[in-house]
């Protein structure tokens, strides 16, 4: 038992063992269910319910998942998909959080920007995919650039809100006692708008994997996305499926990657 654990009463105890068996039940209902839905996938392809062909099963899924391991391309696929995904996601939240505190630092240049800030942000990102690769090229520059876009403006939009979020009395507070922009930047700003960043890297998971995603679509010639254009194509559907369960494994990950960031700011905060 802990020192923490012994200096709490009864009460607060056996409630901290209320939550951790709450967490249990959840994670065990999660698994249940996903458990659940598999083996109703394979019963209905197994009996004729589901034309298998079509819609694939998970026995099928399981051994291409095999046959590409054999092959030495499944971790070819994945860690290409996962690098670039990587590489936007990075570079869409540096990028996007630099430029949501140059809009903060000069508020006339915010109020000029914000509507084109709403526009990009409102444009499929999609369409600009055959641009892109003239301007770009068709190779892996052209997919993180395309993560990149997809990212960026949300995250400019998401952190300058949180930035002009945050307690007006703090920063009147540093003002009053002198404080320098950069050092209400630093003091204020940064640190009360912690969730607000948090909130836009979890965001970013999603739009990173999309970005790649379209991109590979369209010009990849390895990686997930491109197994599932040339599974569609040639009809390979457990390939396609294949896919795109492995897509929700690694973006899982991902973004539990970020939860456990997210946990590592609340403790250093505490």
């Amino acid at each position: 038992m802990s020192n923490e654990t012994k200096d709490l009463s009864p009460e607060q105890t056996a409630y901290l063992r209320g939550v951790r068996r709450d967490k249990i039940k959840v994670i065990l209902s999660q698994i249940l269910l996903l458990a659940l839905l598999l083996g109703l996938w394979e019963l209905a392809a197994t009996l004729g319910w589901i034309n298998p062909f079509i819609t694939s099963q998970p026995s099928g899924v399981a051994r291409t998942i095999v046959n590409l391991y054999r092959s030495g391309d499944l971790f070819r696929h994945v860690g290409i998909t996962v690098l670039e995904t990587v590489i936007g996601f990075v570079l869409g939240t540096i990028l996007g959080t630099l430029a949501a505190i140059i809009l903060w630092w000069s508020e006339a240049l915010a109020r000029v920007l914000d509507p084109y800030l709403v526009v990009l942000n409102s444009l499929p990102k999609v369409a600009l995919g055959p641009i892109i690769i003239v301007w770009i090229g068709s190779g892996p520059s052209a997919i993180v650039f395309m993560a990149l876009l997809v990212s960026v403006v949300v995250t400019i939009i998401g952190v300058h809100a949180g930035f002009t979020q945050v307690d007006p009395e703090r920063i009147k507070l540093l003002t009053t006692f002198g404080a320098t922009k950069h050092q209400i930047l630093q003091k204020a700003v940064l640190p009360g708008s912690i969730p607000t960043i948090i909130s836009a890297l979890k965001i970013n998971v999603g739009l990173s994997w999309v970005g790649v995603i379209v991109g590979e679509f369209l010009v990849s010639k390895a990686g997930l996305g491109y197994l599932a254009v040339y599974g569609g194509q040639v009809f390979r559907l457990n390939l396609v499926m294949t896919s795109v369960i492995i897509l929700c494994i690694a973006a899982a990950l991902m973004y539990l990657a970020v939860v456990l960031l997210e946990r590592l700011f609340i403790r250093w905060q505490q």
